[in-house]
Order: C-alpha cells, then structure tokens, then sequence
C-alpha cells in the first residue's frame, strides 16, 4: 500500500462488535473521505475479551501500515453504552472503554452498534446501488427523500437493532435506542401462533428481536417444523438435519436452503414479512423522510425475498388508518448493501465526537 502519513488528517482506530463477529481496522480521513488501510476480523465467541483480538490487530497494523498509529478509538458494540462500558447482549464480555485507553494509549469513545450504523448511512450514496438498493412499492413511486429530514436505520443481524438521525441547525447526530425488543408486530392467525409459541418460550410476550433477527429465523423455522410434526406431516431429511445443528448455526443454513426446501422458504417469507411490520412500526415513530435504512447482513444477503411479489413493501406499507398508509408511502426504503458501514460509521462518529 502506497500511503504515507500525511495522506490523513486522522487516522481512526474503528471497531464493531456483535454477537457473531469482531471486526477492527485503521480507517483514515482526509476532508469528508473515509479509506481503510487495513481490516481484519474475528470470531466474536472465540474471544475471552475484547483486548485479545484489538492487542493481535494492532501489533498487525505496526508490521503491515507502519508508521500510521491511530489517533483515537471509537468501538460500537450491540448493547447499550452505561458508564464507559457496553454490555453486550449477545456475546460472553463486555467493553471497557477506560481498559481500552489504558492498555493501548488511546482516547477511546464507546457507542451502540446502531449509532455507528447510522452514522454510516450518512456517508452513503442513495444514487449508487452498489451501496444502496432502493425498495419501491408494487403501485407506488418511490419517494425521494427529504435533505435534512430523519433518518432511521434498522438492522437485522445476531439480533435486531433501531437507531436514527436529525440534523439540529448545522449539526447532525445519530441517536441509538433499544427498538429491537419492542413487542413482536403479528399481522395474521400464523404469526399469532408463532407469538404465543415464544410466549411459552420465554414465559413473557415477545420482544420484535425473537422473531427479527438470525435468531428469529431459527425460532421461526423450529415453530414451523413443530407445526408439521403435530399435522402428522413427516419433515425432510434436510429440514431434519437443519433442526439437528446447533442453534447458532441454524440461520445460515436455513437461509442457503430456502430455495430448495418447502419449511425453509416459508421461514423466510414470515421473517421478511415480520421485518416488514417491525420498520412500519419504525417509521410510524421516527417519520424517516430522509430514508429507512435495512441494514445488517441478512437484508443484503437475501435480497430477492425482499424483492420478490414486492413481499417487503407491500407488507410495509399496509395499516389500518389511512393516514399512515400515506406516510408509509413517503418514506423511502433502502437495503444497504456496503457490510462496512459500521467501521466506516464508528470513524465519522469519533471525528463528530471529537
């Protein structure tokens, strides 16, 4: 790599922290570009703490990008940020933001996963699809969306998270919230089962999360089966073998079988039309005009279910009031398809910090 230091104004440590993965790199800016210079990631449950894999990352960085030490840190985490530290909400530890500044030197700024989510967005072009894939509806336009107006950002990935944006005078912040564990929007008798199913899961009503998210995949195929099992209907020998994995690694494979097996498909369908309800919900509250972002990596990675009969938007868009059917129909709704708008969000969000 060809760079040197005086190629940057700043040089930002960037971290991103989920239940399944632990991605870091150097990402440096120069005016309102964002380049990264190296990037590496790991498995989030191999790890005992955060300093492990940030203590192995950096020593790599001194050896492959010498001379460009970061400047500060900013690491987002799922999890609400208390007291300098975030306590992840599906992952075994937790991050210290103070621990970080004293085992490497560095001024550290901890924010919820979806914060840097939304400050990602904002470095994004809504005209190039390579980063954003617009949703339309099946008999509407899509809208275009408000400069300055909200933003929000939802994601369903290990769990299911909420954040948005405004801009305030000349200054725009994003702002995280814990939406993901509001209550599960149902919408038929199917999805009312599926709830009182995970009602008797967890001995309480369910968050969105348990039905939105890789986990919610796993509950919503698990319910399905057993649905098929009490009709009398024998499952597939591939539907068994999904059901014989571990629970983490159920999505995935759910996921890569859903055009062949019957049970998987139909996993899906409910999951994209559940994610539909949970954004409509969303958008209900926030009033994105600015846009509504799909972000985390199931979106992306399984588009044409979104796509496909127009599934998402024509559940999005539906409601029982009128008034709202017409708000729906002016947010403009984007998958995101860059994987590296945490890291890229976690850096804006350290020079807007700063």
């Amino acid at each position: 790599m060809s760079t040197t230091r005086v190629s940057y104004d700043l040089v930002v440590l960037a971290g991103d922290v989920g239940g399944t993965n632990t991605n870091l790199a150097l990402i440096g800016k120069k005016g309102g570009t964002f380049s990264t210079l190296i990037e590496r990631h790991y498995s989030t449950k191999s790890e005992s703490s955060f300093l492990a894999p940030l203590g192995r990352f950096l020593e790599e960085a001194r050896t492959e990008v010498p001379g460009f030490r970061p400047d500060l840190a900013c690491v987002s985490g799922a999890g609400p940020v208390k007291d300098g530290r975030i306590r992840l909400t599906n992952a075994p530890w937790d991050i210290d933001g103070a621990e970080i500044s004293r085992e490497f030197g560095l001024r550290t700024f901890l924010i919820n996963d979806f914060t840097a989510v939304s400050y990602g967005v904002l470095l994004l072009d809504p005209a190039d699809e390579s980063q954003l894939r617009p949703l339309a509806g099946r008999n509407t336009a899509f809208p275009d969306p408000v400069p300055g107006g909200v933003k929000a950002v939802i994601g369903a990935g290990t769990g299911l998270g909420v954040g948005y944006v405004v801009r305030v005078g000349d200054r725009t912040t994003a702002f995280p919230s814990e939406g993901g564990h509001v209550s599960l929007p149902v919408y038929d008798e199917e999805t009312r089962a599926f709830s009182r199913w995970l009602e008797d899961k967890y001995g309480f009503p369910p968050g969105a999360e348990a039905g939105v998210s890789g986990q919610g995949i796993g509950h919503i195929f698990d319910f399905l089966a057993e649905r098929e099992a009490s009709s009398g209907r024998a499952l597939s020998a591939a539907d068994a073998a999904i059901l014989a994995l571990p629970e983490p690694e159920r999505p995935a494979r759910i996921a890569a079988a859903s055009r062949e097996s019957f049970l998987c498909g139909r996993a899906l369908e409910v999951f994209v039309k559940l994610y539909a309800r949970c954004a409509a919900d969303a958008a209900a509250c926030f009033l994105p005009y600015g846009g509504l972002y799909l972000a985390g990596g199931i979106a992306s990675k399984n588009e044409g279910w979104f796509l496909e009969d127009f599934r998402f938007m024509e559940m999005f868009q539906r409601s029982y009031r009128a008034h709202i059917r017409e708000i729906l129909a002016r947010v403009p709704v984007y998958i995101v398809k860059d994987y590296g708008i945490s890291l890229y969000g976690a850096a804006n969000a350290a020079v807007s910090l700063m």
